[in-house]
């Protein structure tokens, strides 16, 4: 099992597993049409669909296995403001796969750059990852942008990848 010390910290952020206390906070970003638009196909969640979401990210505190989602929850002063994610691809070749989701309400002021950035930085330093790669819809520049000012390049569209 590899999961990281907890909670991460960083200058502003709290990162820890995802527990079903956070329903409110997650319900009210993922039953926003703006956040939603961004995910495959995904709609508005309603109350009992977000209830659900929460609790498969609560069991998603560490690697057990190749294809598993390390989920933190990313809390700021006034709660949980979005989550990060790492799926492990392969331990042979040392590869994750990167996901966020956070708030618009907690946009502009580099909270999410420092959330991805700490997960990240877990994923190099502490479980060994070579490369991270993320994806996101051609059209979600700010998710881009996101990656790129973490260092990530483009690796084909619409993706990024972070060699070690």
């Amino acid at each position: 099992m590899v999961q990281p010390s907890y909670p991460i910290r960083t200058e502003r952020l709290t990162l820890r597993p995802v527990t079903m206390d956070d329903l409110d906070d997650v319900y009210a970003y993922q039953s926003r049409r703006d956040v939603v638009r961004w995910m495959l196909g995904a709609e508005p969640r309603t109350r009992e669909q977000s209830r659900a979401s929460v609790r498969v990210m609560a069991g998603e505190d560490a690697w057990r296995a190749e294809g598993d989602c390390l989920t933190v929850a990313v809390v700021g002063d006034t709660g949980v403001i979005g989550t990060v994610e790492l799926v492990w691809h392969g331990e042979r070749d040392r590869t994750a796969e990167l996901g966020y989701v956070f708030h618009p309400d907690h946009g502009g002021r580099g909270l999410a750059t420092e959330a991805v950035t700490a997960l990240v930085d877990w994923g190099f330093d502490e479980a060994g990852l070579h490369r991270v790669f993320g994806r996101c819809h051609a059209r979600n520049e700010a998710s881009a942008r996101l990656m790129a000012r973490i260092g990530m390049r483009p690796g084909g569209p619409p993706c990024a990848e972070l060699p070690v």
